[in-house]
């Protein structure tokens, strides 16, 4: 099968959607399609066209950027271009450029397949409530011309503004999750790299530095939390400095997480097997998302792969790992106090790391694949 995948951002570039696709696209490569994903050139260094692990990555030069989006003048050629040679169109919402891909795929006659990421919820403004608008016009375009929508949960999608007028497309397949073991050695080094000692509470946070993540939660929390803990710190494993759209909430956030001093240190991105070692030193996982752009937190599951407990917000799909397995707490959106609360209820009863195998193994990047396969030729 030959299978397009359109959407604005993808790899390098690190999302938990460009995460998603980009694990996607490989599992259909692995099963033995042919994959081609056209996205933008959103960091002029990069290729205009390359293959990485088989996925062919077409991209297109950006023109300007309006807030997180992009407009690309080549995409209407490009479009119709890899459109005639695909046989299956699966396009990544939100995204202003998927009504576009859509109108093409439909005069085609090519059968699109819309992966619901989650909710829009712009920052304050008129230029990011128009930015919002017109992004929300192109998802309805396109998923009116979807033949089927797919989400991660039920419980996201029954609460969502957007996927409630299209319940009868839903379907439900969880997100591709991989995860690596690493070694005695490799979590001695990653312990060593940032000075983890024996006995230490490790709280960990595995996000990009941006608005909806509820860092600001976090940070209010931790004042309640070292009073039980005065050893506790905040590990911050993801991209930090240079988040697209995110300047002003950056500059805004650190001379908060700076009164923190020694409880808060900012790891970057890091290799899969450190990103795992990670998850291991952490007693908890956090996730203090605000809004419905989270609709589920692939982090959650890669940290139950562990047995690591988490702290989730009490948000559609956020709070499903948590209500499904019994392994860490929820709580009120934006309560910072709640959050501290909870941190230190799982610190004191999750001694014990528990795992989950049959929960975590749904979420297999070959599992996932095989759902879409199997979607996708029914369609066709």
């Amino acid at each position: 099968m030959r299978v397009l995948l359109g959407l604005t951002y993808f790899t390098p570039y690190k999302s938990g959607l460009t995460v998603y696709a980009e694990r996607l696209a490989r599992g259909l490569v692995k099963r033995g399609h042919e994959v081609v994903v056209l996205t933008s050139q959103y960091d002029s260094s990069l290729p205009l066209e390359e293959v990485r692990v088989g996925v062919r990555i077409v991209r297109l030069p950006v023109l300007m950027r309006l807030s997180k989006g992009v407009i690309m003048p080549g995409i209407l050629k490009q479009g119709k271009r890899w459109m005639d040679w695909a046989e299956m169109i699966n396009l990544h919402l939100p995204q202003f450029d998927a009504a576009l891909l859509a109108m093409i795929a439909q005069r085609l006659k090519k059968p699109i397949v819309a992966t619901y990421h989650c909710d829009l919820d712009m920052p304050k403004g008129w230029f990011n409530r128009l930015a919002g608008g017109v992004v929300a016009q192109a998802n309805h375009i396109t998923a009116k011309r979807a033949k089927v929508i797919v989400h991660n949960t039920q419980d996201f999608a029954d609460h969502s503004p957007f996927l409630a007028q299209y319940l009868d497309k839903v379907q439900i397949i969880p997100p591709p999750i991989e995860v690596v073991q690493p070694t005695a050695v490799e979590v001695e080094a990653f312990r060593r790299k940032f000075q983890v000692e024996d006995g230490q509470v490790i709280i960990g946070m595995a996000a990009r530095l941006a608005a909806e993540k509820g860092v600001e939660v976090l940070v209010r929390a931790m004042p309640q939390v070292l009073q039980e803990f005065p050893s506790a710190r905040i590990l911050f494993v993801g991209e930090y400095q240079h988040v697209i759209g995110e300047e002003a909430y950056r500059q805004r956030m650190l001379p908060l997480i700076e009164q923190l001093g020694e409880h808060w240190t900012f790891c970057g991105l890091l290799s899969e097997a450190e990103k795992s070692a990670f998850f291991k030193s952490c007693q908890v996982l956090v996730l203090p998302s605000t809004n419905k752009t989270e609709s589920l937190g692939m982090v959650q599951v890669e940290a139950l792969h562990f047995g690591t407990p988490i702290v989730a917000s009490d948000l559609p799909g956020v709070r499903q790992p948590v209500l499904q397995t019994g392994l860490g707490r929820i709580c009120p959106v934006g309560d910072a106090s709640a959050l501290a609360e909870a941190f230190i209820d799982v610190l004191h009863r999750f001694h014990e790391r528990q795992t989950t195998p049959v929960y975590v193994e749904a979420f297999s990047t070959g599992r996932v694949a095989l759902a879409y396969e199997q979607l996708m030729k029914d369609l066709l």
